[in-house]
């Protein structure tokens, strides 16, 4: 079992690159694997402090509240010697899938996201429904790093029927919008109500993750815009959503209202969409469904490919792009003070050249897993585990092979009850599951 050491949380911290496949040739060989949204938590989120009525930020001075303390790490660490990862076979036959998640209703269907425009349902044991739940491709170019990249339902979904999509319009710009169920199957693409634009200066490093927070916001993930090297400094620079993580209120103010608690509300010299910055193309995250913390896989340039963690509520953290890549100072005069650099990362190079996020296993049916938070490279196939609670109480961390996907992992999903999947490029899901050694 090959271990890759890496950096503890403390320490101060992208475009998928094409390579060669490890199995099929996929319907598109992109620079990188398209982008997709992670699913919203299981549980229903409590609301986060009331924003106000308009997009505008807070009256300066408005005191933010403290973020919530860590909870504990599980007693219980990740022990992959114990474990052997099994990959099943679950659904099969979609056109270049870039997601795969649930809309927390309690129906058990998952939602599944072709980057060409379309979404279908699947019932729990994995069978197709007939027609797409929602088909938007007239509006959407699609191919390399553009397509239709995440989904997120709202919290209160199975009530409201509210769902939300990050996609590329036809002028080559990130749209997040909004849609209205009009039944239990089906959305209706006439009620799109356009939330969020982002120009896009090249066609690579789109990001494309959206998803709701515990604290029931909605998070959106941007890259910096591409191009190598970031030359518009988007990752540094505050003042552009490019390269950053958005944290915003579809429930306050039209087209959305800001957080009275997002860390930059007050700030002349900074958006205050921004919840986390310093990102080069953070191609998933998702939230640790047990311990609050959010894991933020983010692609790298040329050296290497990194995860990065954050304690719940720690807003205006600076992941370090471009300064930093993974440990690597790139930059400047190579001091870490200010910025919170990965909690694990691994080389491009053995075939490795974009890491795909995952989530933190929290399901029941393989207690053996519980507790690793599971990543993937695109062009490798090649699956890693890490110990969960130890990156979220800032302990050093490992990346233990877990197993070989044998195709390029696009996207990792999650169901209502914690159970994970592995999606790919060519339009296959896998069942993840453990067994003990």
């Amino acid at each position: 079992m090959s271990q890759v050491v890496v950096a503890g949380f403390a320490l101060a911290g992208v475009l998928l690159t094409a390579c060669a496949a490890p199995s099929p040739t996929p319907i598109q060989t992109p620079t990188h694997a398209p982008s997709a949204s992670p699913a919203p938590p299981t549980l229903t989120p409590s609301r986060g402090p009331t924003a106000p009525p308009t997009a505008a930020p807070t009256e300066p001075g408005t005191p933010s509240p403290s973020p919530p303390a860590l909870p504990s790490p599980s007693p219980a660490p990740f022990d992959p010697i114990a474990l052997s990862l099994t990959l099943t076979p679950f659904a099969a036959g979609f056109d270049a899938l870039t997601f795969l998640t649930h809309a927390g209703d309690g129906s058990g269907r998952l939602y599944v996201v072709e980057q060409f425009g379309r979404v279908w349902l699947l019932e729990a044991d994995g069978t197709r429904l007939p027609e797409p739940f929602i088909d938007i491709r007239s509006r959407i170019i699609a191919g390399g790093e553009r397509g239709l990249l995440g989904i997120a339902f709202h919290p209160s979904y199975s009530d409201n029927g509210r769902l939300f999509v990050n996609y590329t319009d036809l002028n080559g710009d990130t749209v997040v919008a909004e849609y209205a169920r009009v039944s239990q199957t089906a959305a209706d693409p006439a009620s799109e109500r356009i939330v969020l634009t982002v120009d896009q200066p090249f066609s690579n490093h789109n990001g494309g993750m959206i998803a709701f927070g515990p604290d029931g916001y909605l998070y959106v993930a941007t890259g910096d815009g591409g191009g190598a090297g970031d030359p518009l400094d988007a990752g540094q620079d505050r003042r552009t959503r490019l390269g950053k993580l958005l944290r915003i209120d579809v429930d306050g103010g039209e087209p959305y209202a800001i957080p009275a608690d997002n860390p930059f509300v007050d700030e002349s010299d900074a958006l205050p969409e921004i919840w986390a910055y310093g990102l080069r193309n953070p191609w998933r995250f998702s939230f640790d469904r047990e311990l609050g913390t959010l894991f933020i896989a983010d692609v790298g340039q040329s050296g290497w490919e990194e995860v990065n963690a954050a304690p719940p509520g720690s807003g205006g953290l600076n992941f370090g792009w471009s300064l930093f890549e993974g440990p690597d100072c790139r930059r400047g005069d190579c001091d870490p003070a200010g910025l919170t650099l990965p909690v694990a990362w691994y080389a491009r190079d053995a075939g490795h050249c974009s890491v795909t996020g995952g989530y933190a296993y929290r399901g029941t049916l393989h207690p053996e897993l519980s507790g690793a938070y599971l990543l993937a490279d695109y062009c490798s196939g090649t699956i890693w585990g890490l110990d969960a609670a130890a990156a979220a109480a800032g302990q050093e961390v490992s990346l233990h092979e877990l197993a070989q996907a044998g195709f390029r992992p696009t996207s990792f999903g999650e169901d209502e009850a914690g159970e994970l999947y592995l999606v790919g490029q060519g339009g296959e899901i896998l069942l993840i599951g453990a067994e003990p050694r």
